[in-house]
């Protein structure tokens, strides 16, 4: 279920543009804040499509823009050269990824010592941070240690992208 504090600042934010309140663009709304799963739109068009629900692609496309706009979504860089969304801004501001070069598994983490540092790199070089974002891109063990991966059968089955592996 989307956190009403999603949709009261969407709301305003929509009204305070002049813009009006669409059905199609509502369910896409909801969709996304259903999960706490990043996305691409592609993945976002795929995942509605599969739920029965026929948003058109230039209406899913404006909508993420609107919600990044509203700082309700923000885009993030998992390395991969696709723009992905990420949904879990409002409750955690700062956190950072963990993306597995193997499966693509994206984890995220929030860890106070990171956030400290950042704010000592950007003032000790005479900026004043606004925003902190972190991707480590690591391997996970299971693939190493037991020789498969339930992540990236997973991953496989459900034809989400994989990691560009560099050889």
């Amino acid at each position: 279920m989307m956190p009403p504090a999603v949709r009261e600042k969407f709301d305003s934010f929509i009204r305070s543009k002049g813009l009006r309140q669409t059905g199609q663009r509502d369910s896409i709304v909801e969709f996304i804040f259903e999960s706490d799963d990043h996305f691409t739109p592609d993945e976002l068009f795929d995942r509605m499509s599969r739920a029965g629900m026929k948003p058109s692609r230039a209406t899913l496309y404006r909508t993420l823009a609107l919600l990044c706009e509203a700082n309700l979504l923000h885009e993030i860089d998992l390395g991969d050269g696709k723009t992905t969304y990420d949904p879990n801004f409002l409750d955690r501001p700062s956190h950072n990824h963990l993306v597995c070069v193997d499966c693509g598994k994206v984890t995220e983490f929030e860890d106070d010592h990171i956030e400290v540092l950042h704010k000592c790199v950007s003032l000790r070089l005479g900026f004043r941070p606004v925003k902190q974002s972190l991707r480590i891109e690591a391997a996970c063990e299971q693939l190493r240690a037991k020789g498969h991966c339930p992540n990236l059968i997973q991953a496989r089955i459900e034809g989400k992208r994989l990691p560009n592996r560099k050889k």
